[in-house]
This record gives structure tokens, C-alpha cells and sequence, in this order.
């Protein structure tokens, strides 16, 4: 999800992105308290999405907040990798996509380390270095934070008493036959994957389970590893009675969830910041938890349920 891997492919059309236009929304969308906006009549706006569950349900709710308001939406959700959805919108293939403050600073800015201060000291540094170096503007920054965190099942975690992070690091200088963490190949190299969680808690030889991040949590559910990596709004954390435990010492970068656009295509349609930043404001982790294991859990459609999201936020109707 946050690694941008390989070298990056200039694209010159969409399909040598291996990308699809899949042309309109196919829900019906009335405004609710997202009005029209006579200047956003007829626009067209391309919304690109990658291709995990969350990032394609955010694409369905800026498709429908800026259809609310009367942009002529063109749905390129669940485009392959981050490297293709970044390169799509540089391109000027999409106009619009949902980014991480953490992506942008590591992925994109080629940043090692995490800016220290927190959420809005992690926006403020993202947004200006990629406004200056890619011509890409960030909106407001939404609630929903995204990050790396560790996980155990809710049983472990009670019976250990573990609610953070520190916690689970004393806990394993006691038990260190318990030191086992299942993480995915990339996040055991990264310098803002376990490397840094090794530098501010001071982990101890630890034995390390390299799996897929698709199957760590029903890894860490069956008691293969204690201990794994997660991302903090997955579904599969309430569908497997998962403990997330917190990052106190704020080892790992913050992922807050920003709608970006073209700083260029932003100044002609000005306009669209409000829609989008209504639904930006109104996200949080626990709802996109909820959202994600609809789909992931329940096999529900992502689009389905964004629209009824919208609909219950009172955005759309």
C-alpha cells in the first residue's frame, strides 16, 4: 500500500499505464447537502484510485461528492500499484486521487525518516515539498490515518495486558520466547518499517516471519505469530478480533488520507476543494474499519458501499 516500488514509468496514455477508463459512476447520484456548483457544470474530472479496498472506496466518494456537485465524473478507480496511480496523476490521467502524508514523504519526496511533531507537522512538510517539486496540491488532511502499527488477537493482548507498543516491548524482555513478529519482506528493511520500531523500542533479536501483509492478520489470528504488522483502518482488524496496539513512542510516519490534484488543474476549477474536503472531514478510522470489512469481510462492493455512506452522511440522497 505505502511502498512506491521500481522506477517510476513516464506514461504517455492510459493504456501504456496499463489503466482503463471505466467511464461513469453507475449509481445514480442527487445532491444532498453537496449542492451544485454552476461552475463545476459539465467539468470533467478524471478520479483515479490504487487498488487496495480503502483507497478504491475513497475514489468512489470524491466520484460521487464532485457528481453531486455537477462535474462530469470519469471513474479510473483500482489502478494498479501506487507507482501507476502517482504517474497517472503527474500525467494528467487522473485529476484527482486520494494520497498518504507518509507516501508523499518517503515514497515520493525520497525521504528515510518520518517528520517528528505529529500529524499536521507530517501535512505541512508533505504538502509544500510536493506543491514545490511536482506541482501537486494536498487538501485538508482528513482524521483517517492509515499507518503501520502491531497487532495481536484481543485474547493475547487481555491476558498480557498489551495496549501499546512499549508495553509489548517489555512484555518480550520478559517473555522472549514470545518474539516472533510476522511482517512482509519490504517492512523488514524499510527505515520507516521495523527498522525504526527497532530504534525507539528497542526490540531484541526478534524472529521475524516473512508473509504476504494479505495473510498476516489470519496468520497472527491462528496463532502462527504472536505478534504482526498491520495497517490500522483494515477491515480484517474487527472481522479477526484483532488488538491494534499503539505506536506511543510514534515510531512510524503518520498516513492521514488527503485528496491530491495538479496544483495547475486546481487554480482553473477552484471549486472542487469544498466538495472533497466535506468528505475529507468526516472520515475517521473506525468508519473506514467498518467500510473495509464490509468489503474484505463480508464481500460487499466497494462502490455499494461508499454510496451508502454518502447517502447516510447526507452528503448525497
Amino acid at each position: 500500500m505505502k511502498a512506491l516500488l521500481g522506477a517510476v514509468l513516464l506514461c504517455g496514455t492510459l493504456s501504456a499505464c496499463g489503466l482503463e477508463v471505466n467511464t461513469a459512476l453507475p449509481y445514480k447520484i442527487e445532491p444532498g447537502s453537496i449542492q451544485p456548483i454552476e461552475s463545476l457544470k459539465g467539468v470533467k474530472v478524471t478520479v483515479g484510485s490504487k487498488d487496495f479496498t480503502e483507497n478504491i472506496i475513497l475514489g468512489y466518494m470524491a466520484e460521487m461528492a464532485l457528481s453531486a456537485a455537477g462535474a462530469d465524473v470519469v471513474d479510473l478507480t483500482d489502478i494498479k500499484g501506487s507507482n501507476s496511480s502517482r504517474q497517472a496523476l503527474l500525467a494528467g490521467q487522473t485529476d484527482v486521487t486520494w494520497e498518504y502524508t507518509g507516501t508523499g514523504w518517503i515514497n515520493y519526496q525520497g525521504n528515510e525518516l518520518p517528520v517528528p511533531g505529529g500529524e499536521q507537522a507530517q501535512y505541512e512538510a508533505t504538502k509544500a515539498a510536493d506543491e514545490a517539486k511536482f506541482g501537486v496540491t494536498w487538501l485538508n488532511y482528513s482524521p483517517l490515518n492509515d499507518q503501520y502499527a502491531f497487532a495481536v488477537t484481543e485474547a493475547y493482548g487481555a491476558a498480557n495486558n498489551l495496549k501499546t507498543t512499549s508495553d509489548l516491548a517489555e512484555f518480550l524482555k520478559r517473555k522472549p520466547d514470545q518474539n516472533v513478529f510476522c511482517l512482509e519482506t519490504e517492512f523488514t528493511s524499510r527505515q520507516d518499517g521495523f527498522p525504526a520500531a527497532v530504534r525507539a523500542y528497542g526490540f531484541q533479536n526478534p524472529v521475524i516471519k516473512n508473509f504476504g501483509i494479505g495473510t498476516i492478520y489470519s496468520a497472527v489470528a491462528s496463532g502462527t505469530c504472536p505478534i504482526g504488522e498491520i495497517f490500522t483502518t483494515d477491515g480484517r482488524i474487527a472481522g479477526l478480533n484483532l488488538r491494534v496496539l499503539e505506536d506511543d513512542k510514534k515510531a512510524f510516519p503518520q498516513y492521514n488520507a488527503v485528496p491530491t490534484l495538479r496544483t495547475e488543474f486546481l487554480n482553473q476549477h477552484p471549486e472542487l476543494r469544498g466538495p472533497l474536503e466535506t468528505v475529507t472531514a468526516a472520515l475517521d478510522n473506525q468508519q473506514m474499519i467498518e467500510l473495509c470489512k464490509q468489503v474484505d469481510v463480508d464481500g460487499r462492493d466497494q462502490g455499494e458501499v461508499a454510496y451508502e455512506w454518502m447517502k447516510k452522511k447526507g452528503f448525497i440522497s
